[in-house]
């Protein structure tokens, strides 16, 4: 399965408004293993950026001022997610943002949702912690995701953190390093090399089978005398 763990940043927060995307960050997932293959892009939006929000990304309006406008990216982005499930935090904001840029090409890429899966990890995470604080940095805390490299958000930084994020709350595919650093107890990531020897398989032999029927036996009889 290959999944497009997905984040962007843009010039204000609603498109209906004429707001743009100005950076785009893509991570690679195949079989639930990051593949090393990403894409990344920052985008002249043709417009000013807002102050309250190159105070979240930092991204000014001098730095965009020589960067492509999407319609020269959009092509090879398409190709990127392309039939993948694309994963993504809060997906209504990101995929609203990318389906108006191709919409104001004139319709020659199709929205988002014709060909490629959406699988919202902001969804996921209100249903496995309900009434807590599910955005990024809530998730990062709570799973133990070292995020002290991220003094403001950026579309390819966030996409790689999503990555452990969706991993670990969806069953995990990770190793987490439970060594306490000196003052404090957070854990480290530490993935998983495809390289390593698969785990033996040992099953229980004829003994333990009879054993463990018998205990299971035992318990059946007795099931009226357990007090819950």
């Amino acid at each position: 399965m290959r999944q497009v763990v997905l984040d962007t940043e843009t010039t204000g927060i609603n498109p209906l408004a004429g707001h743009r995307i100005i950076e785009i960050g893509c991570v690679e997932l195949i079989d639930r293993k990051l593949t090393g293959k990403h894409y990344h892009v920052y985008i002249n939006p043709r417009r000013v950026v807002e102050e309250e929000a190159i105070g979240v990304h930092g991204i000014t309006n001098e730095f965009l001022e020589d960067k492509p406008v999407f319609e020269s990216v959009a092509q090879e982005f398409y190709e990127f997610i392309e039939g993948s499930e694309l994963v993504i935090h809060n997906a209504a904001f990101d995929v609203g943002f990318i389906n108006n840029e191709f919409s104001l090409m004139g319709g020659g890429i199709k929205p988002v949702e014709k060909y490629c899966g959406v699988l919202d990890t902001l969804a996921m995470a209100r249903k496995k912690h309900p009434g807590q604080k599910n955005n990024l940095n809530a998730l990062c805390s709570r799973y133990g995701i070292d995020t002290s490299h991220r003094e403001l958000h950026g579309a390819l930084l966030d996409a790689e953190i999503l990555a452990d994020v969706y991993l670990l709350l969806s069953g995990g595919q990770s190793a987490l390093l439970l060594d306490k650093e000196e003052g404090g107890g957070i854990t480290a990531i530490r993935r998983l090399s495809s390289e390593r020897e698969s785990l033996a398989i040992i099953k229980a032999n004829d003994v333990e089978l009879d054993a463990h029927q018998k205990y299971i036996d035992g318990i059946g009889k007795n099931a009226d005398l357990i007090p819950w």
